[in-house]
């Protein structure tokens, strides 16, 4: 086969991947939706186990899609994304992934524009708590404003299938630097929910707002996930840091002090409790 041969395949691959359209007002787009015969163990489907797979040199070279170029990360890293998450289904099922492994909907997937093919991350659905560990096999989504695309049967663990799509908290899991095995429960009463801490020394430099210390791991992460749910207009990541015996939830970074106090007066007055500056 031609280089530019090989070149249209990909691009095909990819656009054929990952274009699918979330449920609106019951219907799924053209004939996407749940397949018909869906294993009866759905819920209990076990979450992805990361391991050293060898990364694939085609799937991870710089590609275009709608005229937008794209640079998967080559190596595994340490990578926090928050956004929009959505799902494909029957449509795409047993097609080629940009992986060139077949697309199995009911197997923990996902599709995401550049982190490393194959890598692993842990989404979490910050509307009701649920993490999930899922295997990066394809490119996508390109639709506006989505991050990644899961498989339907990890979105039915995070529990957005009926709404289509969900704000969701993407880390990448490099292997061996956490606990990745899970059921997608609830951060509120799971003792190892969501992303793994941060040290304290890994943040970037600018000025955050501590929004609580916490002994325990478990309390952090359930707060944050409150938080999230009360404060929906944030756009910044809360992250979860392990430093001092403590964990502490910092937002940020901002890029003075000025643009920080008027998020803190915003939180002062919505869940009356004032911030602590931070500034690194």
């Amino acid at each position: 086969m031609s280089c530019r041969a090989a070149a249209a395949l990909l691009a095909a691959l990819i656009l054929a991947a990952c274009s699918t359209t979330p449920p609106r007002g019951g219907a799924y787009y053209k004939d996407d939706g749940p397949g018909a015969n869906p294993p009866p163990n759905l819920d209990r489907i076990a979450d992805a186990r990361p391991r050293l797979d060898p990364l694939n040199g085609a799937a991870n070279r710089p590609y275009v899609v709608f005229g937008k170029r794209y640079a998967p990360l080559t190596s595994l890293r340490p990578f926090h994304q928050r956004g929009i998450a959505t799902w494909y289904g029957r449509r795409f099922n047993g097609k080629l992934t940009s992986s060139g492994e077949r697309y199995d909907m009911y197997a923990m997937t996902a599709a995401h524009k550049v982190l490393p093919i194959p890598s692993y991350a842990r989404v979490t659905n910050l509307r009701n708590g649920r993490s999930v560990v899922v295997r990066i096999n394809d490119r996508g989504p390109f639709h506006s404003g989505r991050i990644i695309d899961l498989s339907y049967a990890a979105a039915n663990k995070l529990g957005y299938i009926g709404a289509g799509s969900a704000m969701v908290e993407v880390d990448s899991i490099i292997p061996g630097t956490e606990a990745a095995s899970g059921s997608g429960s609830q951060a509120a009463s799971s003792p190892e929910p969501a992303p793994a801490p941060q040290p304290e020394a890994a943040e970037p430099a600018g000025v955050y707002l501590q929004l609580g210390a916490f002994s325990e791991r478990a309390s952090a992460e359930s707060f944050r996930v409150s938080l999230y749910r009360r404060l929906t207009w944030l756009s910044q990541a809360i992250r979860v840091l392990a430093g001092g015996g403590l964990y502490k939830l910092h937002l940020g970074p901002y890029g003075s002090v000025d643009q920080a106090r008027s998020i803190a007066q915003r939180i002062e007055s919505e869940l009356n409790f004032k911030p602590v500056f931070v500034v690194r």
